[in-house]
């Protein structure tokens, strides 16, 4: 009994806290956020760096949005590239918050997460499905890179 009851416990522990640490420097999606004014902050980061703005839309509830965000902070390539080329903005999408006056701004999402580019004033540029970048239950390196090196060198 001793035995089962030190397992469950070190099972509790691991899926609670050793997940959060493998997560530390993940940005969550937040239901409770203005994407209107956190756009307008982006647009005034966007201006004084000089880069391209990153609409970053899914929901805590997306296991993509997840290994999305892990690929990108996991691999330190891609995260200076993202990190170099735009300000990044999570918009949330989920039950509590659909955000559907901000998001009915842009086109139609076919699934999440899903990435809006808008230039340094806030104007939309294109609109890029995730799942393109996708390479089996991960993304493709060599895609990422691509779609940001596109991005990065762009015009704002």
């Amino acid at each position: 009994m001793q035995t089962l009851l030190t397992i469950l416990f070190l099972f509790f522990y691991i899926t609670t806290y050793a997940g959060d640490t493998l997560s530390a420097n993940r940005v969550p999606f937040d239901p409770t956020r203005d994407p209107f004014v956190d756009l307008k902050q982006a647009v005034a980061e966007a201006k004084k760096e000089n880069k391209n703005i990153l609409l970053d839309v899914g929901g805590e509830w997306c296991i993509w949005c997840h290994r999305i965000d892990e690929f990108i902070t996991n691999d330190k390539e891609i995260k200076e590239g993202f990190e170099s080329a735009f300000v990044i903005l999570k918009v949330n999408f989920s039950k509590e918050n659909k955000n559907e006056k901000f998001l009915s701004q842009y086109p139609k999402i076919p699934g999440y997460p899903h990435f809006f580019i808008l230039d340094k004033n806030g104007k939309f540029l294109e609109s890029q499905d995730t799942g393109e970048l996708e390479s089996g239950k991960s993304y493709s390196k060599q895609k990422f890179l691509e779609f940001v090196n596109k991005w990065k060198n762009k015009k704002r």
